[in-house]
């Protein structure tokens, strides 16, 4: 067994079917009293049944929560959050809107409780990502890490069907680079497997009956592991692509993760034969990265950045942002690999070593 150092994150999780009606004991427990609550325009819906929870301890709504969180969404959010005099922030929906939280953590002492509605992860991790000028920075920051987490399957059910899976793709991705991860360790590693195995196994259900309760719950469960393994161990060579073509191109951040994960296994297969072992394991392939690829195309999920509207002459200059800032990586990263790893993506080939 290699060397290792685990530190554990605090984490306060409440996970089960009608948890939502204990958000304003949550606010409560962290000693908040005007809560602001952050949404994007579709889930106004939702955030006004927060709304409503919270009482008392309700200051003010925010549907501005936008995809990859733009410098300019970020700052209108800072200047309600400020103008409310909010003391907490809760954000109900995906990745976005936690991120948007985050984004008013990172300048302001605005503590964040999160209410999952999709299998980003995003709410389990200390990480923050903000796009300026067409570029996509992330960092960490103990600062942006969720005070709290409610994960109530019952918010999922609504999820849009297409949403869940490519979603569940993203979750996946999480715990699949954390398998090679440089700084993993085994307590990590069997929350990866274990986690891609119950996305695995939910989805599967999910595709055929879209209202199954138990495959939400599987679903979620899953999603809640992999966001862990993101919140404790570093990213490679998958995220670095997907941020660079999300931030830079504006695609939908779960589609592109669930297209390129494929392949970027397929590039690091090699220099990872246990992670590769493993993963194949939880999702019952023979082989990881064709498996995701065919399990993608038999839930009917994108297989091909063309689809997303990336022009192939966009790939040089995705390559290009991707190989600007060095990162570590099990296999070094190199141009004319990377180049072709992207074009399969674009065309949504087989992954390829």
């Amino acid at each position: 067994m290699k060397d290792f150092i685990y530190t554990a994150l605090p984490a306060r999780v409440m996970f089960g079917a009608g948890k939502l009606a204990s958000v304003r004991e949550e606010v409560e427990a962290i000693g908040a009293t005007r809560a602001l609550v952050l949404c994007t325009p579709q889930q106004r819906a939702q955030a006004e049944q927060v709304a409503d929870l919270l009482g008392a301890r309700f200051a003010g709504l925010h549907d501005g929560a936008e995809m990859h969180v733009p410098i300019e969404s970020a700052r209108k959010a800072r200047e309600i959050a400020a103008e409310l005099k909010a003391d907490c922030a809760v954000a109900i929906g995906g990745g976005s809107t936690i991120g948007l939280g985050k984004a008013i953590a990172l300048e302001a002492p605005v503590p964040i409780i999160a209410i999952p509605t999709t299998y980003a992860g995003s709410e389990m991790t200390p990480v923050y990502g903000i796009t300026e000028n067409g570029l996509k920075k992330t960092g960490k920051d103990a600062r942006v890490l969720p005070r709290s987490v409610i994960y109530d399957p019952d918010l999922t059910m609504t999820l849009p069907l297409g949403m869940s899976l490519v979603s569940g793709m993203n979750a996946i991705a999480h715990a699949a680079e954390g398998l090679y991860a440089k700084d993993g360790n085994p307590v990590m590693s069997l929350m990866a497997e274990e986690g891609i195995r119950a996305l695995a196994k939910g989805m599967s259900v999910l595709a055929g009956a879209p209202d199954n309760r138990n495959a939400r719950s599987s679903c979620l469960y899953g999603a809640w592991l992999c966001g862990t393994v993101l919140g404790h161990v570093g990213m490679s060579l998958h995220h670095k692509l997907c941020h660079t073509l999300g931030g830079s191109f504006n695609l939908p951040h779960a589609e592109t993760h669930t297209i390129v994960l494929p392949h970027a296994l397929a590039y690091n297969s090699i220099a990872a034969p246990e992670a590769m072992a493993r993963i194949a394991a939880a999702i019952d392939a023979e082989d990881a990265p064709v498996g995701l690829y065919r399990m993608a195309q038999k839930l009917g999920v994108p297989t091909a950045l063309c689809d997303l509207g990336v022009k192939q002459t966009d790939l040089d200059r995705a390559c290009e942002i991707a190989l600007a800032n060095p990162y570590w990586n099990p296999r070094p990263i190199e141009a004319a690999p990377l180049r072709a790893l992207l074009q399969r993506a674009w065309e949504g080939a087989e992954p390829q070593p």
